[in-house]
Formats: structure tokens, sequence, C-alpha cells
């Protein structure tokens, strides 16, 4: 067993179609997504979004005090533990949205199981 085995976070959060390569990209620079050789790794998937935004909100699409519908896809991508608040930081300065929702998943270590 690995004394100090190093820690993942899975890094989850949702981007219109048209801003998913920008924030890829931004997730790689900042150090998520690697693994070995490979950068930019990551699963993406199309969903649909749903959200209601207040009289006082600035929505990137949709309107205002209606709720809305659009496409976005989903990113899942992963980080070591110490990169985290850097990739964090990097999606919310890509990504369009004035309230882009992260989440951020500890991850166990395949030795710990």
């Amino acid at each position: 067993m690995n004394a100090n085995p190093v820690r993942q976070v899975m890094v989850v959060v949702t981007v219109p179609p048209d801003h998913v390569d920008v924030v890829l990209e931004a997730i790689a620079a900042a150090g998520g997504g690697q693994v070995g050789h490979y950068t930019h790794c990551a699963y993406v998937s199309l969903g649909q979004g749903r959200f209601k935004p207040d009289a006082e909100a600035d929505p990137h699409v949709g309107a205002r005090e209606t709720s809305n519908r659009v496409d976005e896809i989903r990113i899942e991508t992963f980080c070591r533990r110490d990169r985290a608040r850097a990739v964090a930081a990097a999606i919310r300065a890509a990504h369009p949205y004035e309230e882009a929702v992260i989440y951020l998943l500890p991850l166990l270590a395949e030795e710990d199981l």
C-alpha cells in the first residue's frame, strides 16, 4: 500500500455546446484531465439544463423569471486534489454563465479499497 497516494478529485461541469473546447482547454492548462502521457482527458455527454433566473439575474441564455431549458454538454474529468482549486478557477474564468455550477468530488484511491 502506498503511504502517500496521490488524491484525485472528479470535476463535473455543464457548458453550452459552443464553449466545450474553451473550457476543456482551461481545465487542461490548470492541470486537469491528465493521465500518464495523455492530456485533455474527459467524458462529455449531451443533456438538458433547466433553470429559472430571478429578476436580478443576467443569464447568458434564457429569460429572466421564466423556466428555461437549454442544451448543455456535461464535462466529467478529474485532477489531483492539489490542483482542484486552480482547475475550478480556470473553469469559472472560461465559462460563459453568470453562475457556473462545478462539482468537485473526492475519489478513492484503488489501493485504499
